[in-house]
């Protein structure tokens, strides 16, 4: 007689009663299912169920051959650990390579990606991302980049043969230096993603309006945002300028040739400079004109520096407007430079400034001369004497 795994176990957890000692068999009947039905559970009838008991009342004396039996069980019982029981989990999960499969299941089959789902730098993907390696060797400042938000992101993102390559070969047929083009996609990443036509619509643009191709370059290497503004916005920002200041487009290309921010930043300063020139220092129109087509950096100048510099030349130095307006590069200095050279000259009886008098000093080699030129050829004294008047103030 066969008996399962878990009759044995039953019995053997259990100590045998010397009332009551069914056989194996009947308790096999009550405990489980048929022997071929071990996986299905049901309730056996209740006549089946009242018979087994009445079959147990008629032994009620322990037959020594049970334990005999429940020995036989155990040795007969297929361990575990047998090749009956073994199978190959490896075969299981990795089906076959040829094996077909449905559409269905085809879709749901996910491929691991090879770059780091999330990231704080943009170094784990350097040497997995072709965009990224090939911007490093152009000179790219990556660790400046990924301080932007979602400026990492969008790099990752970006296929360099589809989206990189057009616009560097873009730029370098433009003219602009291979050298620079680390520091333009620093400080502009986004050109990246603009539309090639687009880029190459504002070009032509601007060379519509007698730009000349180096000019451009110039531009857009000085100004990297440059390109990203739209024809309407450019066509806006060249007519403000040649009709609020009075220019011709010749002084206006020149102009902003030198001081291209000037067409990407906002107007508000420009205006309020514009403003503070004529209501609070009194300057004329052409002199205004003269000034800033001398000097454009006044136009985008800090408001409380340029008023700080004026009001020092024209009441501390008593020098008029119109030698200012003669010499604009003043107001584009640094006011401890000017403050300390006229310092030094009035203590030596030298700060003459106006042209009619002798001993004239102009404005621009007050304040432009290195300090030992300075010394030796406006104040006629040694640089240590400066140096040490320098400390007494």
């Amino acid at each position: 007689m066969l008996v399962c795994q878990r009759c044995v176990s039953l019995l053997l957890s259990r100590p045998l009663s010397s009332a009551l000692q069914p056989s194996t068999r009947a308790l096999h009947q009550l405990s489980h299912l048929p022997l071929q039905q071990h996986s299905t559970r049901h309730t056996l009838p209740q006549r089946h169920s009242r018979q087994t008991w009445r079959h147990f009342t008629d032994h009620q004396a322990a037959s020594p051959g049970v334990y005999n039996q429940i020995d036989l069980a155990q040795k007969e019982v297929v361990p575990l650990n047998s090749d009956v029981h073994r199978i190959d989990l490896d075969a299981a999960l990795h089906p076959s390579p040829l094996q077909e499969i449905s559409e269905e299941e085809a879709v749901q089959i996910q491929v691991p990606s090879v770059l780091p789902t999330e990231s704080s730098t943009l170094r784990p993907y350097v040497d997995k991302s072709e965009t990224l390696s090939k911007l490093v060797q152009l000179g790219v400042n990556l660790w400046k980049l990924e301080q932007r938000p979602n400026v990492g992101s969008m790099l990752v993102r970006l296929d360099f043969h589809a989206d990189v390559a057009p616009k560097l070969l873009f730029l370098k047929d433009l003219g602009v230096e291979e050298s620079k083009l680390g520091q333009l996609l620093t400080k502009n990443p986004f050109i990246l993603t603009e539309n090639l036509d687009n880029l190459e619509a504002r070009v032509s643009y601007l060379k519509s309006k007698k730009f000349s191709k180096q000019s451009v370059a110039a531009m857009v290497t000085k100004a990297p945002y440059l390109l990203n503004f739209s024809v309407e916005r450019l066509d806006n920002r060249l007519g403000f300028f040649q009709k609020q200041l009075g220019l011709s487009a010749e002084k206006t290309r020149d102009v902003v040739t030198r001081l291209p921010k000037l067409l990407c930043g906002s107007l508000e300063p420009i205006k309020e400079n514009l403003k503070v020139c004529e209501l609070e220092f009194g300057f004329r129109g052409n002199e205004i004109q003269h000034i800033v087509t001398t000097v454009p950096k006044v136009l985008i100048a800090n408001k409380r520096k340029l008023t700080q510099i004026f009001d020092f030349v024209h009441n501390t130095m008593d020098i008029p407007h119109s030698l200012i307006a003669k010499f604009p590069q003043v107001l584009n200095a640094k006011f401890l430079r000017i403050r300390e050279r006229h310092l030094f000259l009035e203590y030596l009886g030298r700060a003459q400034y106006q042209p009619s008098q002798p001993s004239y000093i102009s404005l621009d080699r007050v304040v432009f001369l290195p300090d030992d030129v300075f010394c030796s050829e406006v104040a006629l004294a040694t640089l240590e004497d400066f140096e040490r008047f320098q400390k007494t103030l």
